[in-house]
């Protein structure tokens, strides 16, 4: 189990004292209220702790509720929104397997409605969030007497802007809502009010939010967390609000990189390993997972075939989807000479834990579907092909087949490291999920640079794009830049920050998410660079007005 923040920990196994509301016109029950909200340590930390809940999962502590298919979390339904819309992420079907309807195919071919399933648990996992933040600040403003009062609202202000900025990002033009309970239907605000409300926010929570950067920390909004949220704001304005903040940026990047403690990791890989936790020296901001208190980390179930289980020392009881993976041209970006992060990736000829080549028995129809010959055993040496052709008749429903070649079809990630400790029942992992790190703090900067931000001097060094750009690629182990490029700088991000859940908002900034990939067409439909307001909300609340375009 990844290491935690005890007090964190201790939150998130109490049972959600808040749960979150799915629409917006549905009270948020609570067991507390401000006439028996008692003043102790304890009561502050279970009001604080449900919105670390709801940003991992939204029922936290009950794993039959992700098992039955109806659990949201930051890992999988919010991240397959951000992921499975660009070239970084693919569900392809086999032989009708993993359709489901359409909903990754839409995501894909970018031909998704306001009734896409991760369309709608996105938007209640978000707004319940924004929610249960709203009604635990109303607990806390009610029972003064701690003296850690004024940082837990500023906690959870802070983590209300963290659901908000999702929010925006995800669906645009969206209410705004500040009280609880939600006694009048919500109004849509447009897009550059909703910022306006986060930065305001956040910048009135700087003076209280903690420093520490420790154990005690770890998982919890902080100063720095802060100001990586609004450089990531001030980096996205000009397409937020129409007005470019790039130099703002900077100055929220020199923040942390001037006062906090921060560094990168020697070990990429460890960053994002079973183990990882408050040990790691680059995550400023994380959501702790742990496979059977607070389910969400599901990469090695979605990814892995069931060949590759004995190499990562994975249970014999553990099963494996075999469903995720990539497109051949954005994993051909990780092509530089001895680049660490080359090895995130499964391609080619698979190997066994002592280096000999992976040999399995099978039969030769069963390799391969199409083989017309005699049904013959045959043993096969295990290959994982980046190239994903569909097989005869499969266009429609981007069908790869699903006999074992099919099976093996696209590159597989293991950045997010297979856990040898994963819950067999549930499927899920250990990894934390970091959200903000070191590094997407220097490519930001960098970024910010490149479209006209000046180079700032950092405790005594002059950072120039190129300067923060080698910072990462020499903890890559790889050459180093001269003279980036801003198209070159968004390669590099994809490199480093891959599945991460930041490449939707990457292509979109550097407008390039109507480009082909995979099996998706160029096309000029830029009302889908936000996502459609739920056909669902839309019936139950008419004062939201639908996004153009859909």
């Amino acid at each position: 189990m990844a290491l935690r923040n005890q007090r964190l920990y201790i939150c998130m196994l109490i049972l959600v004292a808040l749960s979150a509301c799915r629409k917006l016109d549905v009270d948020v029950a609570s067991r507390y209220t401000p006439s028996n909200f008692p003043t102790n340590g304890a009561s502050y930390a279970a009001a604080v702790g449900a919105v670390y809940s709801q940003l991992a999962n939204s029922k936290s502590g009950d794993p039959t509720y992700f098992m039955n298919g109806t659990g949201f979390s930051y890992g999988v339904d919010y991240w397959m929104l951000q992921e499975l819309s660009t070239d970084e992420a693919f569900i392809p079907a086999r032989d009708g397997n993993w359709d489901d309807g359409g909903k990754y195919r839409f995501l894909h071919l970018h031909t998704w409605s306001s009734s896409l399933p991760f369309v709608i648990s996105t938007w209640q996992w978000g707004f319940g969030g924004i929610n249960i933040a709203n009604n635990a600040i109303n607990l806390v403003n009610a029972a003064p007497g701690n003296s850690q009062q004024a940082t837990y609202l500023a906690e959870l202000r802070t983590m209300r802007s963290l659901f908000y900025f999702f929010m925006m990002d995800l669906y645009g033009n969206v209410p705004i809502i500040d009280t609880f309970p939600v006694t009048t239907l919500p109004a849509t605000q447009p897009r550059a009010a909703v910022f306006a409300f986060i930065e305001n926010t956040l910048k009135k929570a700087l003076p209280d939010l903690p420093v520490a950067v420790n154990g005690s920390t770890y998982g919890r909004a902080t100063k720095w967390m802060a100001y990586a949220l609004l450089e990531k704001m001030y980096l996205n304005a000009q397409y937020y609000t129409g007005t470019p903040r790039y130099t703002d940026a900077i100055a929220m990047a020199d923040s942390i990189l001037i006062n906090a403690p921060y560094s990168l990791d020697a070990d990429y890989m460890a960053v994002f390993k079973p183990e990882n936790g408050p040990q790691i020296q680059e995550t400023i901001f994380a959501i702790p997972y742990d496979a059977n208190l607070i389910p969400g980390n599901h990469f090695t179930r979605f990814g892995l075939h069931p060949f590759l289980k004995a190499r990562f020392d994975l249970p014999e009881a553990f099963g494996p989807s075999i469903a995720l993976s990539t497109i051949p041209d954005f994993y051909a970006r990780f092509n530089l000479p001895g680049d660490v992060r080359n090895n995130t990736w499964l391609a080619g000829k698979q190997t066994n834990k002592d280096g000999s080549v992976m040999k399995v028995r099978t039969s030769t129809k069963t390799l391969d579907a199409t083989y017309t010959g005699p049904d013959t055993p045959i043993d096969w040496e295990v290959v994982i092909t980046p190239e994903l052709p569909l097989k005869k008749g499969g266009e429609g429903k981007l069908d790869v087949g699903n006999d074992l070649l099919a099976q093996l079809k696209g590159a597989r990630s293991i950045k997010f490291y297979p856990d040898k400790n994963i819950n067999t029942a549930t499927r899920f992992q250990n990894n934390d999920i970091p959200v903000f790190r070191l590094a997407d703090v220097l490519l930001m900067k960098a970024e910010a640079i490149l479209r006209g931000g000046a180079p700032t001097t950092v405790k005594g060094e002059l950072q120039t794009a190129d300067v923060l750009v080698n910072k990462i690629r020499n903890r890559a182990h790889t050459s180093l830049v001269s003279d980036i490029t801003l198209n070159e700088l968004l390669d590099e991000r994809a490199r480093e920050m891959a599945w991460e859940g930041w490449r939707r908002n990457d292509l979109i900034r550097f407008g390039k998410f109507e480009d082909k990939w995979g099996f998706k067409e160029k096309n000029n439909e830029t009302f889908r660079r936000i996502f459609p307001i739920p056909a669902i909300e839309l019936s139950l609340n008419p004062r939201l007005i639908p996004n153009p375009g859909y």
